[in-house]
């Protein structure tokens, strides 16, 4: 083990594999009561076949042969939760449109509880992806930020059901319903919930207080800079995490596997070696699969190991895909 000097501790690295612990045992995850709060999407794929360019500009045409509708943003983290077998909560702001009202649908199949407020102002997140031939040949978004008052509406909402839940999951794609992120962490933490963050932008300071912070490489190096070796990134890693008061922060790192910094102990887990088809919605596999492992009482290494393994099967499906409790542990377990 290497020695990392952490103020007044003495910090432990340790190197994990996907095969450090093989024989995890698989969680009761039925009693795992999991709030997700976030910026809520509805990701919309148009499927068809390319077999001709464009006669008015060099763009492929695609003919559409199927449509298909799924949750995204924090839809997708709470349908990841879903998926696990834990009890789940979704609190974000959609438009009063169709799509808003297919959301609810979709979660109400997934068996995801919906807080979902209506903002009439707006209208509700679309990304669009257009495939051919299992490419994704374009992606169109449309968006708009919530309105104040729906913010003030859904801030008392959450205040109201967070007794109901014991994991907090914060998923922030900087499209405008995590303003008020200061406030719910404040009683979350308040009320001992555990809160993980998925975080975006250019400023962490409104995540402190945390339980776990989840960036990947890129949204790390837009707070602390580039680092040139790994004990710079560590070093960097424990700052940000002190600063924040953070118990852990955890550093998806793609091909790289994932790093825990805790006040004790850092964990280095390396990658599970599959064939990647598509990292869309990979990280939120990661934090619903360690915020359900968490709940349900594992430790922090099985946790990241178990995390880890859900990210490894995910990206080998198209889109914003889940992972099942029989994939991670196995059938009949």
């Amino acid at each position: 083990m290497n020695n990392i000097d952490d103020t007044d501790n003495t910090v432990t690295s340790r190197l994990l594999t996907p095969d450090s612990n093989p024989h995890i045992a698989a969680p009761q995850l039925h009693a795992v009561r999991i709030l997700v709060v976030g910026d809520v999407m509805l990701d919309r794929y148009w499927f068809g076949d390319v077999s001709r360019i464009s006669p008015e500009a060099p763009v492929p045409v695609v003919r559409i042969e199927r449509r298909e509708e799924r949750l995204g943003g924090a839809a997708n983290v709470a349908r990841n939760v879903a998926s696990l077998g834990a009890h789940c909560g979704l609190l974000g702001v959609v438009g009063a449109d169709e799509a808003g009202a297919q959301l609810e649908q979709l979660l109400a199949e997934s068996s995801i509880f919906s807080y979902l407020k209506r903002d009439a102002a707006i209208s509700t997140i679309i990304k669009l992806r257009v495939i051919g031939r299992n490419q994704q040949l374009l992606r169109i978004d449309f968006e708009d930020a919530p309105s104040d008052t729906v913010l003030r509406d859904k801030l008392t909402q959450f205040n109201s059901v967070l007794d109901d839940y014991s994991v907090v999951i914060l998923s922030d794609y900087n499209k405008g319903s995590l303003v008020n992120v200061a406030e719910m962490i404040r009683a979350a933490r308040a009320a001992g919930k555990v809160v993980m963050v998925d975080p975006k932008g250019d400023d962490f300071a409104p995540y402190a207080g945390a339980t776990i912070l989840t960036p990947n490489k890129s949204e790390l190096r837009r707070i602390v800079g580039a680092w040139n070796s790994e004990a710079q990134l560590t070093e960097k890693a424990q700052a940000l995490r002190r600063q924040l008061g953070l118990d852990a922060l955890l550093l998806t790192r793609s091909e790289e596997g994932m790093s825990l910094y805790g006040a004790t102990e850092v964990l280095h887990m390396h990658a599970a070696a599959r064939e990647v088809f598509d990292v869309s919605g990979a990280g939120d596999t990661v934090i619903a699969t360690m915020a359900a492992m968490l709940g349900a009482g594992m430790p922090m290494a099985d946790a990241l190991i178990t995390a880890n393994r859900a990210g490894g099967i995910v990206v080998g499906k198209l889109g914003t895909a889940t992972v099942t409790r029989e994939e991670l542990f196995g059938a009949g377990r």
